[in-house]
């Protein structure tokens, strides 16, 4: 196995290997550009001088490599999520095929919205909704047993617009903000509203980040026993929401020490950016802005889905980055 498989369970490994998975981008030729695809200006200026400045050893802004930690939200800062969550589309499809065996599902009005693919009444219902129709469709699995299952509908499924599989669906400019912090000492986690066994499913693979360094909504574990074995088996109960202000909660459990840098693109990382920001020091907080319609999607403040209007208006006082995909991005998505 490659360095990028090793540490990796066999499983895991395994399937990186076989490129079951969007794979990560070539390295960059040694000395080059660290961030090709983001057109020079404010905000590449800002990042570049911003790691430069923690890096710079004896520097009045100097951040030891143990404290360099960088957070990323997942759905609309990596990869897409419009016009709906991946997430959500794998739990509807998921739906769908249990539902025969399951009759009582249409007693409940969102799981009977979701059994008839009603969109609009979905994203009306947020992460919280979210996460109650994935709790009821998938709950009786082990953790291994669903990131398994994630992986095939994700080696199968592709987003209807532009016929690649959702794991092509990432941001170029991202992937080459973790590798550029990677080679600068940092170290990068996910933190998502999402499942957080659904984005560990996939995350290795295509953002070079480890399933212990993304944190995500949770639902409730108990412990039994098959076989002479002891198994997790997931509870159709959430017991915590990382999403607005569960983010730092999330972030204050897992981690231990508050970030340097923080990207997001939506109200729900508001408190994550000002948690990251709010430290001593040197600090970097970015946004993503869609605003490209042609290229990806255009949407803010009356958005269903990732609704950016909060973090916006308070992001010139508190001194966050907005990126513009439309003007900081060259390019969208890997070729």
């Amino acid at each position: 196995m490659t360095d990028r498989t090793a540490g990796l369970p066999r499983r895991g490994a395994l399937a990186l290997a076989a490129g079951l998975l969007w794979p990560l981008p070539a390295a960059r030729a040694q000395g080059g550009d660290p961030l090709p695809s983001w057109r020079d200006g404010p905000r590449k200026r800002a990042l570049l001088e911003t790691v430069a400045a923690i890096t710079q050893a004896g520097g009045a802004d100097f951040i030891p490599p143990e404290a360099r930690i960088a957070v990323f939200d997942n759905d609309g800062t990596l990869w897409v999520e419009q016009p709906i969550y991946t997430q959500m589309i794998f739990i509807l499809d998921r739906i769908r095929t249990l539902a025969p065996q399951r009759p009582a599902w249409r007693e409940d009005p969102d799981l009977r919205a979701a059994i008839a693919g009603d969109l609009g009444a979905l994203a009306a219902s947020g992460t919280a909704g979210l996460l109650k129709l994935a709790g009821a469709a998938q709950a009786g699995t082990t953790p291994e047993e669903f990131q398994a299952i994630v992986a095939a509908w994700l080696r199968t499924a592709r987003d209807a617009r532009w016929q690649r599989p959702y794991t092509a669906l990432v941001y170029q400019p991202m992937l080459e903000v973790l590798g550029f912090l990677r080679d600068n000492g940092f170290t990068s986690f996910i933190v998502s509203g999402g499942g957080v066994e659904f984005v560990r499913s996939f995350a290795w693979p295509v953002y070079g980040i480890p399933p212990h360094r993304v944190i995500g909504s949770t639902f409730a574990l108990h412990a039994d026993e098959r076989d002479g074995r002891i198994v997790l088996e997931r509870m159709p109960q959430v017991d915590f929401i990382d999403d607005g202000p569960g983010k730092p909660v999330g972030i204050a459990r897992q981690i231990g020490q508050r970030p340097i840098i923080a990207f997001g693109n939506s109200d729900g990382d508001l408190q994550m950016l000002r948690y990251t920001t709010e430290g001593p020091g040197r600090r970097l907080g970015m946004i993503i802005r869609h605003d490209d319609a042609e290229r990806e999607y255009a949407y803010d403040r009356d958005s269903h889905v990732g609704r950016l209007a909060r973090a916006l208006d308070e992001a010139p006082q508190r001194g966050w980055q907005v990126v513009s995909m439309r003007q900081d991005w060259a390019r969208i998505f890997p070729p």
